[in-house]
């Protein structure tokens, strides 16, 4: 992924990384250092009354620091990258313009591709051929899915297999009913969008070191009260099949609070899951962001770290694509 033009000064600073990495107190302090603005870089945070298990900024780090694309929809919207990269655009516009600096922070990687290469326009897809492929592929195990969407389109394999089945599908729809992979379409153009020059830096840790603070970060969000949050969402009407009520967390609590599963258990699937979704996060960052990307290590000082991506972006370069 291309995280910039070749020219011309940085538009955005961004902090990236899976979750366990630190992000959040060092966005932060940065934000502190260059007098900046957050821009929330995460698709679950957008939801209101889902604050606990999606770790949001506290009312007082909003106060401290402003914030954007926190509670913008309810549990029953949708929220695709194509809206982010639209409203982001708007609040970076208008973060420069008070002059300020826009500080993207979170891990949904989409969020920031669609800055930095604009999605583009998708090519007709037939109604009918597509349900029966939909139909044929919904038959396939993850394995599977993942097996042919190497084989048909390479480039795209890995980012296709870090969003799931719902991104493997598409890929192959694609692929399949048009005749070309959809690497090949996302090389064709965009949507009249130029792309956004930002310095992109990716906060890493070790493997057991995220685990560990994933497994401290589950213990304190039930302690925190995520389980009465996940109720408060159930007896709002909110059910598992909305947009978002799907993520890491909310779905394990809801199954506990419908009886299926105790609490213990609830706790312990939602620490695999969100250990398992950080590596896709990981996987989908090495393989994805520019080679200029800034790396930073999320086990060094917070101090040392601000210094780091502070220096990146008072260097003015844009990460190369």
């Amino acid at each position: 992924m291309s995280c910039g033009t070749s020219s011309g000064a940085p538009e955005f600073l961004a902090i990236t990384g899976p979750t366990g990495a630190g992000k959040t107190a060092l966005s932060l302090l940065v934000a502190r250092e260059l007098d900046a603005e957050i821009i929330a870089m995460d698709s679950r945070q957008v939801y209101r009354g889902m604050d606990i298990g999606t770790a949001k900024a506290t009312a007082g780090e909003r106060a401290a620091v402003p914030h954007h694309g926190l509670d913008i929809r309810s549990p029953g919207e949708r929220y695709s990258a194509g809206a982010f990269g639209r409203d982001a655009r708007r609040w970076i516009a208008a973060i420069r313009a008070r002059g300020r600096v826009p500080l993207l922070v979170g891990g949904t990687g989409f969020f920031l591709r669609v800055l930095t290469e604009p999605l583009f326009r998708e090519p007709p897809l037939e109604g009918g051929r597509r349900a029966e492929m939909e139909a044929a592929l919904d038959g396939l195990s993850a394995a599977e899915l993942e097996r042919w969407v190497r084989a048909l389109d390479p480039r795209r394999a890995e980012v296709a297999a870090a969003g799931g089945r719902q991104r493997m599908t598409r890929t192959l729809l694609i692929a399949l009913l048009t005749g070309r992979p959809l690497s090949w379409w996302h090389r064709r153009g965009a949507e009249g969008q130029r792309a956004l020059a930002g310095v992109v830096c990716l906060v890493e840790v070790p493997r057991e070191v995220m685990d560990g603070r994933i497994a401290r970060r589950v213990r304190e969000m039930v302690e925190a009260g995520f389980v009465d949050e996940v109720g408060a969402l159930m007896e709002a009407g909110w059910t598992r099949g909305d947009p978002g009520m799907d993520g890491v967390g909310y779905r394990e609590m809801a199954d506990h609070l419908e009886g299926r599963i105790t609490l213990e258990e609830a706790v312990e699937r939602t620490r695999v899951a969100t250990r398992q979704y950080a590596r896709r996060q990981a996987t989908w960052f090495r393989h994805q962001l520019g080679p200029g990307t800034v790396k930073v290590d999320g086990t060094a000082p917070l101090e040392a770290q601000c210094a780091r991506v502070a220096r990146a972006w008072r260097e003015g370069i844009a990460t190369a694509p």
